[in-house]
C-alpha cells in the first residue's frame, strides 16, 4: 500500500506497502535486516531439504512464489487516494510451513523493488520481517491451530489467508510508528495512525485473498494430487 501521511512538520511523507526506498532511517533499515538474516539463512537450509526428499516439490513451491509475486503486485485503488494490495504469502506458508516463505519473500520482494519500484532494498529486511516473517508465521499458525479445534479445511484456509495477510500490514505499520514517532503522543499515536488509515482498504483485500486462497487450495487438490498427497495434505 501507497499512502500520503501529514507529517508534524507539515511535509507530506509517502509511505509504500511495502516500505518505500529512504523512508526508514539507516538505524532502523539496519536493525531490521539483522532481524530478518537469520530467518533467510535457516530458510535456505529448509528449502534445500525439502526438495532434497521431494524434488517434485520444487514445482510447487515455484507455483507459490509466482502467485505470491503477481499478487503482492497487483496495486489496487484505494479510498485513502493511494493504492493497497495482497500479500500472497498464505498460500506457501500453509503448504510448505512458514519457513520456506521467507526465502520466496526475499525473492519477491527483490525483484518488487529492482523491477517495480515498489519497496525498496534499504528497506528490504523491514518488508521481509513483515511479509516474509509474521505473515507467513501467522497463516501457519493460525492453520494448525484452527485444525486442532476442528474447523473444516475451507474455513481454515480462508482464517489463515486472510489474518496472516492482515498481520502484515500490522507490522508494517508498527515499522512505520517506531522509525517515526509523532511529536504529539509519540509511538503510539503514530501507530493508531498508520493502522487506522490502514484497515480502510486492507481489511477488504485481506477478506478477498482468503477467498481466492480457497479457491487455488481446491484447485491444487484436484490438478496436483500427488505433490498435494506427499506434503500430507489429502482431499478428506
Amino acid at each position: 500500500m501507497v499512502l500520503i501521511v501529514k507529517g508534524e512538520n507539515n511535509l507530506n511523507m509517502m509511505v509504500g506497502m511495502h516500505i518505500m526506498e529512504g523512508f526508514l532511517p539507516v538505524s532502523w533499515a539496519g536493525i531490521w535486516t539483522a532481524v530478518a538474516l537469520p530467518f533467510i539463512i535457516l530458510s535456505i537450509g529448509k528449502i534445500r531439504n525439502l526438495t532434497r526428499d521431494n524434488p517434485r516439490i520444487m514445482l510447487l513451491i515455484a507455483f507459490a512464489g509466482a502467485y505470491t509475486f503477481v499478487l503482492s503486485s497487483l496495486k489496487l485503488p484505494s479510498v485513502t487516494g493511494s493504492c493497497s494490495h495482497p500479500t500472497g504469502m498464505g498460500l506457501g506458508a500453509i503448504l510448505f510451513g512458514p519457513m520456506v516463505m521467507v526465502v520466496i519473500g526475499l525473492i519477491v520482494l527483490l525483484f518488487q523493488a529492482l523491477l517495480l519500484a515498489h519497496g525498496g532494498i534499504t528497506t528490504l529486511g523491514a518488508n521481509v520481517f513483515s511479509m516474509g516473517i509474521v505473515g507467513p508465521f501467522v497463516s501457519y499458525g493460525l492453520w494448525v491451530w484452527l485444525g486442532k479445534i476442528g474447523l473444516n479445511r475451507g474455513w481454515r484456509i480462508f482464517l489463515a489467508s486472510s489474518l496472516g495477510g492482515l498481520a502484515t500490514y500490522v507490522i508494517t505499520a508498527l515499522q512505520l510508528a517506531l522509525a517515526h514517532p509523532a511529536a504529539g503522543g509519540g509511538f503510539a499515536f503514530s501507530a493508531l495512525k498508520f493502522l487506522s488509515v490502514f484497515a480502510i482498504t486492507q481489511i477488504p483485500i485481506s477478506i478477498a485473498e482468503g477467498f481466492l486462497t480457497v479457491l487455488v487450495m481446491n484447485l491444487l487438490f484436484s490438478y496436483s494430487k500427488a505433490e498435494m498427497n506427499s506434503l500430507g495434505f489429502h482431499e478428506s
